[in-house]
C-alpha cells in the first residue's frame, strides 16, 4: 500500500511527505518526535487488531496526539451485510457503537461522538462508524 501511494503521490509530484509502515501496537518503535499530533486519521485498519487488544492500539494513538488533540477513526460496523462481506471475506472485526464507546473509554478517552457520513455518501453508513475523540 505504501508503495502505491508514494507512486501515486510521485505522479502528482506532491513532495514533503513522510511515509512510514507502522504496527499500531508496537508504537514505541517509531521515532521519538512523531508525537504531538493535531490529528491522527485511521480508516479501516483497527478492524485488523485482535479485539482484545483494541483498547491499547486506541490508546497508543492517544498517545500520540498533543493535548486537546483528535482521532478521527472509520471503523467497520457490526450488521448482516458487513459480517457477510467484510468480516468472513477479509477475516476482519466489526464493531457496534457499544463496544467501540467501551474500547475508547478503556483507551483513556473521555471525549469522543459519533458522527454521520454526507448525505451524498448515504450507503457507507451502512458499512461503519465515524469516531472523533478528542484526548
Amino acid at each position: 500500500m505504501l508503495d502505491h501511494l508514494r507512486r501515486a503521490l510521485e505522479s502528482r509530484h506532491i513532495a514533503g511527505i513522510t511515509l512510514a509502515e507502522a504496527n499500531v501496537l508496537q508504537l514505541g518503535a517509531l521515532p521519538e518526535g512523531w508525537a504531538d499530533y493535531d490529528v491522527v486519521v485511521t480508516a479501516s485498519m483497527l478492524e485488523y487488531v485482535p479485539r482484545d487488544r483494541l483498547a491499547e492500539a486506541l490508546a497508543g494513538l492517544r498517545a500520540r496526539l498533543r493535548p486537546g488533540g483528535r482521532l478521527v477513526a472509520f471503523v467497520t460496523r457490526r450488521n448482516a451485510l458487513t459480517r457477510w462481506l467484510v468480516g468472513r471475506w477479509w477475516a476482519s472485526n466489526l464493531y457496534r457503537r457499544a463496544e467501540l464507546s467501551a474500547a475508547l473509554e478503556r483507551a483513556g478517552f473521555s471525549d469522543f461522538r459519533f458522527g454521520r457520513f454526507p448525505a451524498r455518501a448515504w450507503h457507507l453508513v451502512l458499512w461503519g462508524h465515524i469516531v472523533e475523540a478528542c484526548s
